[in-house]
């Protein structure tokens, strides 16, 4: 175990070393002129200021990017700002990811910036990212001039052509005069409605051309009308099918996050006492430690909570969208099951799975109304109102206690991640912010830590993205400078985007990674292993064997403390050495067996009745149970 010696703590949103210092009062030093405040009459500016203006306006605080030629003209005046702090990112999917971890830790719109051609393709992938999770982002990028655009220019790729299917939303800037109100549009696109992606392109001369500029600008969508407001008729439908549900099943998505209506949740789950289950992207929108609380549905989830969605009579779906993870093989999903689904967006009411009852709008808003609906309808039925669900809850009690969550030790005496994992959950507690690369350390965090608020558990949900953790974490560490953040990492996922240590190191955002060790590619190795005749293909990464790269020695490099685990009796000794370190971030290299595998688990394409709670045993649901 080793560690580097100490050096001065900083914090995101202190200077960066070596920056200018500021006045006691925030402001610029006195030989820097200052921006003038975006309001009042139309100002002359260079469209570059007016970029920068607007983005102070909104309120943004971060943007994460790198500078490059057709988006220089903007970092100028971005230099003058006293208001929007720059984060120089290693790569632009690092800027794009930290803006997500940003926006999910703190209910914000996370700002990225890139140069065009390969500065802003680098940013497909978080965008792809976000808009698989519905998380409020916007995306500057340089363009070529006008006058270049279509003519294969050095450095141009038609960025808004190539980011259409991923984005909410995006705008190729000609004008200077449009960028206060294409920016205003921006952050109102991003953020309300289903939150998403949008991206503004903007052209190197438009950024270099004399506008005027004046804040508020008119902001002009038409056909934009996203209904937050639920239709009454339809919530007293659903009210009246929950008050007469046997089985029913409250599966929450994470909409109930983005809607800030985890309060308003428990006291829906509390008045009717269903069980509630939270997909991998809802976990902390309800307690963990709650006795109403399954765990997680899908693919890897508790058998509880994928057995009472397949045996329910009633799903009230909220804020999510019946992905193959969580139903399995569609066709076999919950046969007996009426469906209420509520949801923000209209286009995912009935995509995958038919409601019998469908309700858009804002879950907070659904969710008061159908409290209050309820509420009418147990009046209604007097002192003994609601189905009686004592049968119910038997049946889901019996599922916890024959198949509770757990894990073996392996049989070579090497270190369990899974353990791992819980440990880090227990010592470092509900309060902090988790973030998970993809793959079996990221199943393991959402199953073994233990989420008891929303907004702690950040992962890349939809589309799975390898080396989301570490830059996640920076922005989440900048969003939330007060909180612990933990990056919850493997070691194929680490090699990815690991660079950004050296901008938490720098910039001063000193989060902690944990480095689940398994010297493999580890949910293809168990793939493999289950599928493939344990013909291991191209899954060694020889960070076992060789120990390439050691990771106590790059975390020095990147200006971090490394610590390693290989034994069980390290674990909360290194931990608690980890949190004692505030001054830099901490990588620990936990060193794990190479065969743990993540249970239980539904095969691809078979159907939830399949589960299998270890290799060769199977649950089987008895349609006589209940």
């Amino acid at each position: 175990m080793t560690s580097a010696t100490s050096r001065p703590a900083a914090k995101p949103g202190a200077p960066k070393p070596g920056a200018e210092a500021k006045t006691g009062d925030g402001s610029a030093p006195a030989n820097r002129p200052k921006p003038a405040p975006p309001s009042g009459a139309p100002v002359r500016v260079t469209g570059a200021q007016s970029l920068v203006r607007s983005l102070e306006a909104v309120g943004c605080e971060v943007v994460f990017g790198i500078p490059g030629g057709t988006i220089l003209p903007a970092y100028d005046p971005l230099l003058d700002s006293t208001k929007v702090r720059h984060v120089l990112v290693r790569h632009e999917q690092g800027a794009g990811h930290a803006a997500t971890g940003y926006a999910q830790a703190t209910g914000k719109v996370g700002v990225c910036m890139a140069t065009s051609g390969p500065g802003a393709t680098n940013l497909v992938t978080p965008l792809a990212d976000a808009n698989m999770d519905s998380v409020p982002v916007v995306a500057i990028t340089g363009q070529q001039t006008r006058a270049l655009i279509g003519t294969d220019a050095f450095q141009e790729a038609d960025i808004c052509g190539i980011t259409l299917p991923i984005t909410k939303h995006n705008f190729l800037v000609t004008d200077p005069a449009e960028i206060p109100r294409t920016i205003a549009e921006a952050f109102h696109l991003a953020s309300t409605g289903r939150p998403g992606p949008v991206l503004v392109d903007i052209p190197k001369d438009v950024l270099q051309e004399t506008t005027s500029f004046s804040w508020p600008p008119e902001i002009h969508l038409p056909g934009y009308r996203p209904t937050t407001r639920p239709h009454g008729k339809q919530v007293r439908e659903a009210a009246k099918l929950i008050a007469s549900a046997r089985r029913p099943v409250l599966y929450v998505g994470g909409g109930v996050i983005k809607a800030q209506a985890a309060a308003e949740l428990r006291k829906l789950a509390e008045l009717t006492n269903i069980p509630v289950v939270t997909t991998l992207m809802a976990r902390g929108a309800f307690p963990d430690s709650h006795p109403q609380h399954l765990g997680m549905p899908g693919m890897h989830g508790s058998v509880a909570a994928v057995g009472c969605l397949q045996r329910s009579d009633l799903i009230i779906a909220l804020g999510a969208r019946f992905d193959d993870r969580v139903t399995g093989k569609l066709s076999s999903f919950a046969p007996d099951a009426q469906v209420v689904h509520a949801d923000i967006d209209p286009a995912e009411i009935s995509k995958n799975r038919k409601a019998d009852v469908p309700i858009v709008g804002d879950c907070k808003e659904i969710i008061t109304e159908l409290i209050t609906a309820v509420q009418a309808e147990h009046e209604r039925g007097g002192a003994n109102g609601g189905a009686d669900l004592t049968a119910w809850w038997a049946q889901i009690n019996s599922w916890r206690e024959t198949f509770p969550a757990g894990y073996e030790w392996p049989s070579d005496g090497t270190l369990s991640p899974q353990y791992v994992i819980e440990r880090i959950g227990q010592l470092v507690g509900p309060d902090a912010i988790y973030t998970a690369g993809v793959g079996q350390h990221q199943m393991w965090a959402a199953q073994f830590v233990k989420y008891e608020k929303p907004m702690t558990w950040i992962n890349s949900g939809g589309l799975g993205t390898m080396g989301f953790a570490v830059p996640a974490a920076m922005g989440a560490k900048f969003g939330m400078p007060d909180k612990q953040v933990w990056a919850i990492d493997g070691d194929g996922c680490f090699q990815m985007t690991n660079q950004e240590l050296a901008t938490c190191a720098i910039e001063g955002a000193p989060i902690k990674v944990a480095v689940i060790n398994n010297g493999n590619l580890g949910m293809v190795r168990q793939w493999q292993n289950l599928f493939y005749s344990e013909r291991y293909s191209n899954t060694d990464l020889g960070t076992h064997k060789h120990r390439i790269p050691d990771f106590t020695l790059l975390a020095e490099a990147l200006g971090c403390a490394g610590l390693r685990c290989e034994t069980r009796d390290q674990v909360d000794t290194v931990i608690k050495r980890a949190l004692e370190i505030n001054d830099r971030p901490v990588v620990i290299d936990f060193v794990v067996g190479k065969d743990a595998q993540v249970w239980p688990m539904v095969a691809a394409g078979t159907g939830n009745d399949e589960i299998m709670a270890a290799r060769g045993i199977r649950p089987l649901f008895d349609e006589d149970e209940i």
